[in-house]
């Protein structure tokens, strides 16, 4: 070999020496860490919340230490205000966010989600023995206990209803029993943990409206593999049975696709 292939060479060397090396993807560092870094609110229960002894629980929670660990890591739980749960991705707070983060286009658009893991639809409420309530046109006339900026609020009063504010779910369902209020427009999921709780409630749901909400697991764009890896771990619980036992325990039901 020539000196001048010699020393050439030996530039082409030092020159891929110098190179960063390539990104680590999420994923990796993950694994590396051996550690899921889930951001949560902690107080919106029964997804995420304190129980009595201060220990973090609910749906959302048992969700996110199944999904880690069929990653085969660790789940770590970060709690912020849900206006600022988000923007902790952004500034790579944590790798996740698990706390029902509904999937919109406006989300999608700088976000990446898992495959939906619950879906909620808008339902009707009513005592369990009134039967002249079997769809949300039959509200007309009627009084809804409703919290009046909601979503569900604006669609009770498109339908007809005579809106009775409240300050959510729980005071709305109290007007119901206490023939205060015909029927409230809620959420199911809000319905099926409140009949878990109470399984005695004089209350049914009269009508579901087939629009359906999904919630999935947010994180940065861009990162394939933990796509991937999630949709997986999503699917082996799944699978094995463990979304079940947890759906069973918070909702008495699979709210996986109703």
């Amino acid at each position: 070999m020539t000196k001048t292939r010699t020393i050439l060479l030996a530039g082409i060397i030092a020159a891929l020496s110098a190179l960063p090396a390539a990104a680590q993807s999420r994923l990796d560092s993950i694994k590396s860490a051996g550690v899921l870094k889930i951001g949560t609110e902690g107080t919106y229960a029964p997804f995420s919340f304190h129980d009595q002894k201060n220990d973090l629980v609910g749906f959302d929670v048992e969700i996110g230490r199944a999904v880690a660990e069929k990653i085969g890591v660790k789940a770590e739980f970060l709690e912020g205000k849900w206006d600022g749960l988000i923007a902790g991705v952004d500034a790579n707070r944590y790798d996740v966010v698990i706390n029902q983060v509904g999937i919109t286009d406006a989300r999608k658009a700088k976000y990446d989600f898992s495959e939906p893991y619950t879906t909620s639809k808008a339902v009707v409420i009513v005592r369990a023995d009134d039967d002249s309530i079997k769809s949300l046109s039959d509200l007309k006339g009627k009084k809804s206990a409703q919290s009046l900026t909601s979503n569900f609020g604006q669609m009770a009063a498109k339908a007809g209803a005579e809106l009775v504010g409240t300050d959510g779910f729980d005071q709305s369902i109290t007007l119901v029993l206490q023939r205060r209020a015909d029927a409230t427009v809620n959420d199911s999921l809000s319905f099926y943990d409140f009949k878990t709780k109470k399984p005695d409630a004089p209350v049914k749901i009269a009508a579901t409206q087939d629009a359906a909400e999904q919630s999935g697991i947010l994180f940065r764009k861009g990162e394939p593999a933990l796509k991937a890896a999630l949709d997986k771990a999503l699917a082996d619980i799944k699978t094995d049975g463990t979304y079940a036992k947890i759906s069973q325990k918070y909702f008495g039901t699979d709210v996986s696709a109703q």
